[in-house]
């Protein structure tokens, strides 16, 4: 076993614990845990450094007592507020050893569909994917290279989004355009994979019969998605090539006819980049409302057009799980997650209501409560919320990367 090889000198003096990294367009969630005798990984602290305006470190404990909040310098940059999170995991938080740390990436291509061990090379092909995930791409490789300069001897592991849906049949990942473009790699991937593999694998924890139904995960948040799964396994999902694709979000548009990014480019005259940053940017909740991609600063406007984006965003859920449910041959259950399908039950009961014809029947109360199971006893649709964890993913699939082959 290669931690206990490499370092078990120190686990004798300190607690040896992996970080798990998500990194976003404006912050890192993260999370601490700590490596047990057993194969259970102990959640140490979960968190978020804030890399906007104001600069941020914030921890809680694994029972929500509140560990960390300070500010960061208002000019520190990306690198040097990771290394100040460094500093206090390692110097202020019980002695620990940081002995891994994992990443999400949003997109692997075609060539990673598991967990790896980054190396240059690697990090360098990865980067080499950046046009089929512009904004993401960068922003999940960042942190990496940060982390290689403050920490050259820290092993680093990469776990992918996209390698959930590895499992999709080319019937529903391919497109219908020349051969040649498939071969290519121009085909529908799938993202959100790491909060769906957790949902499956809790929904299996719940009930080994839970895990078998056809069931329809709604990852629903700044960025959503949902995914068609049966035996825990991916089938279908809505986000294609692209992390545009699908439903609406918080400023990127979702599925949209292509001829109107023709008729923008040839007729309009919008540049590529200008309309890259419209379709990642400037469209979703906020392109529609023209108030917020938030969904909470919506819920509450009495703005006509906040109101509008709101049920674009519903009817639009609701028309894709009809869709998937087609690729299942039918709906057994619909799990809610991510930030609006965790907390927003005003979402969640807009989607379910357009539900109806397909046996959907929620429980009020239940719904406003976020209780785990929120469908009424007659509903043929089991609906449940379950709340996602990445960065526990990341980190027991960054600890088996480590440990190597049996």
């Amino acid at each position: 076993m290669e931690l206990a090889a490499r370092h078990g000198n120190e686990g004798r003096r300190l607690m040896r614990s992996i970080l798990a990294l998500n990194a976003g367009s404006s912050s890192i969630k993260f999370g601490l845990y700590d490596l047990e005798a057993s194969a259970e990984l102990d959640l140490a602290s979960r968190g978020s450094l804030d890399l906007g305006d104001a600069p941020r470190l914030t921890a809680k404990a694994a029972d929500g007592e509140l560990q960390c909040d300070r500010p960061l310098a208002a000019d520190a940059s990306p690198d040097l507020a990771i290394g100040q999170m460094l500093q206090w995991i390692e110097n202020e938080l019980g002695g620990r050893k940081l002995i891994a740390a994992g990443h999400r990436i949003v997109h692997g291509g075609r060539e990673f569909v598991e967990p790896v061990r980054l190396t240059p090379t690697i990090i360098e092909a990865l980067d080499r994917l950046t046009p089929l995930a512009p904004l993401h791409q960068p922003r999940s490789l960042a942190p990496i290279r940060a982390l290689a300069a403050l920490r050259p001897d820290l092993p680093q592991v990469g776990c992918f989004d996209t390698a959930f849906h590895r499992t999709i049949e080319p019937l529903v990942s391919r497109f219908a355009l020349p051969r040649r473009y498939e071969a290519d790699g121009i085909h529908r991937y799938g993202f959100h994979g790491l909060s769906y593999e957790y949902v499956a694998g809790r929904l299996k924890q719940i009930s080994p019969d839970l895990a078998t139904k056809r069931t329809i995960v709604a990852h629903l948040g700044n960025g959503a998605s949902l995914c068609a799964m049966r035996d825990g396994r991916s089938v279908d999902t809505t986000m294609g090539f692209s992390a545009l694709d699908g439903l609406v979000m918080g400023t990127r548009c979702g599925a949209i006819d292509p001829g109107v990014l023709l008729y923008l480019l040839l007729e309009r005259g919008v540049s590529g980049e200008a309309l890259q940053d419209m379709l990642y940017e400037e469209s979703g909740l906020l392109g529609v409302s023209g108030i917020s991609g938030d969904m909470r600063t919506l819920e509450a406007s009495d703005d006509r057009r906040a109101r509008e984006a709101v049920e674009l965003f519903a009817f639009r859920a609701a028309r894709e799980v009809a869709a998937l449910a087609n690729t299942l041959g039918g709906l057994e259950c619909l799990v809610f997650t991510g930030g609006i399908g965790e907390h927003s039950a005003p979402a969640r009961k807009a989607i379910c209501d357009r539900l109806g014809w397909l046996g959907v029947a929620i429980d009020e109360a239940a719904n406003s409560s976020h209780a785990a199971l929120m469908s009424q006893a007659e509903s043929k649709v089991e609906v449940r919320v379950v709340a996602t964890d990445e960065e526990g993913v990341i980190a027991r699939h960054t600890r088996k990367v480590m440990e190597g082959p049996d």
